[in-house]
């Protein structure tokens, strides 16, 4: 099973591509990177909160704010705790000190938190995109919400707010069908891969 996980993995890794310089390519086994595959996935973050806004700004706006069982009990707070984590682990990346969090602070319209998801994920990506392959190796310090210091590296940060934002995306198609919206995007990882294939 070990070797079934290693081999996917290489697998993945030879059809993944990378955004440099406006231009979309390959990386095989032998150029593969932690930095290039950070970068890509930003990119497809982005990507996939994108889908996923386009799909529910169609949707009836009642929706949005309407109770569905869930960690977040709407889909209009799921999305700003999204946008709120990645804004957070900017800051931590930064070892900026940490602003209110959004969930806590924001009183706007859930076309604002549309907005505000969009930007904060393309500044992600920016913020990635612009390092070298020593950034990813070195650590970010902060202060989190509960008062406690940590430092930690970056990569595993990265990776970690990338991998919170598909939890809850999957979180909000669940909700989503509980209130009777069947059509979700496909917003998995290798459907990004596949598409830049085309």
């Amino acid at each position: 099973m070990h070797w079934e996980i290693i081999k996917m993995f290489q697998n993945l890794c030879q059809i993944l591509r990378q955004l440099r310089g406006g231009i979309y390519f390959y990386p095989n086994k032998s150029n593969m990177t932690l930095e290039l595959l950070l970068k890509d996935f930003t990119t497809y973050n982005l990507w996939a909160n994108r889908l996923m806004v386009d799909w529910l700004q169609k949707k009836p706006a009642e929706l949005m704010t309407r109770e569905v069982p869930s960690s977040f009990p709407s889909l209009h707070l799921t999305m700003l705790h999204i946008w709120g984590a990645e804004k957070v682990w900017i800051e931590r990346l930064n070892s900026d000190a940490p602003g209110p969090f959004l969930t806590q602070s924001f009183v706007g319209t859930t076309e604002e938190v549309f907005k505000g998801l969009l930007a904060v994920s393309e500044q992600f990506r920016d913020l990635v995109a612009g390092q070298d392959a020593a950034y990813f190796t070195g650590n970010s310090s902060y202060v989190h919400i509960n008062g406690n210091s940590y430092t930690q590296n970056r990569a595993q940060m990265i990776l970690h707010c990338m991998q919170h934002s598909t939890y809850h995306r999957g979180q909000l198609v669940t909700m989503a069908r509980n209130l009777g919206l069947s059509d979700p995007p496909q917003t998995d990882y290798i459907a990004h891969v596949r598409l830049q294939n085309l």
